[in-house]
């Protein structure tokens, strides 16, 4: 498909975006429309928010949208938003759905030449995964997969340093995401965020393993550079009555040598949204706490531990981790921040493609999110054989 479907310049404008979800009792719609917003380079002009389109109708209002761009369902938005004036339809879509309801608007959407920014896993299955890919490609369209994690600076400075070499070659990387909100039966009490993801109708194969897991296993393979190459996995389910896991571990094996663990779990008592991870080189080693995410601890051989800050112009840090910083140092930047770097640089890319410009993609894509896929299903194959060494 061309990419000349919007010639309207731009660069000029704000990006119009649709929205798929997000509507009343939805928890990261809203994530998503601040993030959006954040940095003045997106509007939100239209909506499907919900499969009952009365609760469609009245997100919208909420949002004060007009009420022709309030729609029933995903596929009247992008069918009625096609045949809009160029100058008035929207330029990408937002799908903020539970997993089930990733594969279907994305598909569309990228078939009738509009681009995609989507809520992780990818998708319900490995097989939706694949053809999401294998579309992505045929249409040329982008796509960006919000594993928001990779927004943060310190992050960023992380995998600057490991490609820099600063921790010469890897050999071990420890990755943790304990919650604590799943240790009672929730999902029995009507909590709407507990019911779907507990239920593999909507979420898939797995459960914790899928919701927070896979992003660990993101975090892991975005800052060293590595990809699994094989894993073995301990999945349980501890609350009577869950349908899915709540609790896993998992031993990793990277291409090129390193070893891994990954523990993710959402009935750790007490916890919040604790993710962690450690790496570890022949020269040096890297530590950094999502709840503390303006610090990067740097581990030497021959001199003590440095704290590298967010928003430090002193020279020490990448311009990958300063670009993704809005703040002078000192003044904490978070969850928000980070996801609405996804935004403005999925923004970027669009302008830049818009006019044919050259143009480098820093945003997980359609790739991490098959890798993501691929880690679900081997992940829960591996359980099923006893913890058995899985190829990913």
């Amino acid at each position: 498909m061309s990419n000349s479907f919007f010639e309207y310049p731009m660069k000029n404008r704000k990006l119009r975006m649709g929205m798929v979800g997000g509507g009343p009792g939805a928890f990261i719609g809203n994530v998503h429309r601040i993030a959006a917003r954040l940095d003045g380079q997106i509007e939100l002009v239209c909506g499907a928010f919900s499969s009952d389109p009365l609760k469609s109708v009245e997100a919208g209002k909420s949002l004060f949208l007009s009420e022709n761009r309030v729609y029933g369902s995903y596929e009247e938005m992008i069918l009625k938003e096609k045949n809009l004036p160029e100058n008035e339809r929207m330029d990408f879509i937002s799908i903020v759905t539970p997993n089930h309801v990733h594969f279907g608007p994305a598909k569309m959407a990228l078939e009738n030449g509009f681009d995609v920014v989507c809520d992780k896993p990818l998708s319900f299955s490995l097989e939706e995964a694949v053809e999401l890919k294998k579309i992505v490609e045929e249409t040329g369209r982008l796509f960006c997969l919000t594993h928001n994690y990779t927004g943060y600076p310190m992050v960023r400075q992380a995998k600057a340093m490991v490609n820099a070499g600063v921790l010469g070659e890897i050999r071990k990387v420890v990755v943790e995401y304990p919650q604590g909100w799943l240790s009672t039966f929730l999902e029995n009490e009507g909590q709407k965020q507990a019911a779907w993801r507990t239920d593999p109708s909507r979420s898939g194969k797995a459960g914790c393993i899928g919701d927070i897991g896979t992003h660990a296993e993101n975090l892991a393979e975005f800052i060293t550079g590595l990809e699994i190459d094989e894993l073995a996995a301990d999945l349980t389910t501890f609350v009577a009555g869950r349908k899915l896991d709540d609790d896993g571990t998992v031993l990793l094996r990277f291409k090129g040598g390193a070893k891994g663990v990954l523990m993710a779990s959402q009935i750790s008592v007490g916890e919040e949204n604790n993710l962690k991870i450690r790496i570890y080189g022949e020269k040096a080693g890297l530590e950094w706490l999502q709840t503390e995410p303006n610090s990067l601890l740097v581990k030497h051989l021959d001199k003590p531990m440095e704290t590298y800050r967010a928003g430090g112009n002193n020279g020490y840090l990448f311009g990958e981790s300063t670009s993704a910083s809005r703040l002078p140092a000192g003044h904490p930047e978070g969850y928000l921040e980070a996801f609405a770097n996804l935004y403005r640089e999925f923004a970027q890319v669009m302008r830049l493609k818009s006019e044919g410009l050259p143009f480098a993609i820093n945003f997980p894509t359609v790739e991490d999110g098959l890798r993501g896929m691929k880690f679900i299903n081997a992940v829960v194959a591996s359980s099923e054989k006893n913890a058995a060494w899985v190829k990913m």
